[in-house]
């Protein structure tokens, strides 16, 4: 291949890939976009809780001050129970939100562009916090976790990847339902597989699950990237595999393997 030929390729590479890192930023934005109405009511309600307390709290303490001075020392002491069982809901009112902001910051970092090796188990913790404001009440969660070999990947895109397929195994259920996480170590891959007991999917759809573009939600709902995206990120970047079984009306399973070591270019043959 001539030199100039050779140079035009490689400058095409690179354009490509830094239009395909921009693609999955903003899919990454827009999925964040659609959790935000979620993510909003799962913090508001512990804070309209504070706030509230916060009132007994400080009349509370107007109160005591008064019971003090009269020495009526029982009342006082009633009050100060009054006011410690309130601190004590504020207490989880806060780590509620705390783990909810844990989620949405580590999902959300920019600054996770590089290979590093991670727990997996403890990425998908922190994704099911912002998968659980979507789910609210509505799907219940179980997770089963094996112990991990520390994974080397690109953390934020695998944050991606597990929060696209919860996101639409809670869409998938209508009503009430169950979605399951499960890791297991597989020879020198970590298996990740989300169930869940939502609608499945049709045998015509299988074969187009992962083109780009095609999605079975409504207009608004499903941009028909996510699973694409995931796809890219999985098989493309880490070397690994996605698939999954379902069973239409039963649900559907899918399963992420990544390898534990970052598979690296063999070294050319100088010989």
């Amino acid at each position: 291949m001539p030199e100039d030929a050779g140079s035009e390729v490689a400058e095409l590479q690179r354009e490509l890939e830094a239009a395909y890192a921009q693609l999955v930023e903003a899919h990454k934005m827009a999925s964040l976009g659609r959790l935000l109405a979620s993510v909003v009511h799962e913090i508001n309600t512990p804070i309209g809780s504070i706030l509230s307390n916060n009132e007994v709290i400080l009349r509370s303490l107007e109160k005591l001050k008064q019971q003090l001075g009269a020495s009526r020392i029982e009342e006082a002491l009633d009050i100060i129970e009054i006011m410690k069982s309130l601190a004590a809901v504020d207490k989880i009112a806060c780590e509620r939100i705390s783990s909810v902001v844990r989620g949405l910051k580590t999902f959300a970092r920019v600054d996770d562009s590089e290979w590093r090796k991670v727990d997996l188990n403890e990425s998908i913790r922190n994704t099911l916090k912002l998968a659980g404001c979507e789910f609210r009440r509505r799907v219940v969660v179980e997770t089963d976790l094996a112990d991990l070999p520390e994974v080397e990947c690109l953390p934020s895109m695998l944050n991606q990847v597990f929060l696209n397929i919860l996101v639409n195994a809670g869409q998938a259920i209508e009503g009430e339902g169950k979605v399951t996480v499960r890791t297991r170590p597989e020879g020198d891959c970590v298996r990740v597989s989300i169930s869940d007991t939502g609608r499945g999917i049709k045998p015509e759809y299988v074969q187009r699950i992962f083109m780009p573009g095609f999605t079975t939600k409504p207009v608004g709902i499903g941009t028909g990237l996510g699973l694409s995206i995931s796809r890219q990120i999985v098989v493309e970047r880490h070397g690994g595999s996605i698939d999954f079984e379902s069973e239409p009306g039963a649900g559907t399973t899918f399963h992420i393997r990544i390898p534990i070591e970052h598979p690296r270019p063999a070294e050319p043959n100088r010989s």
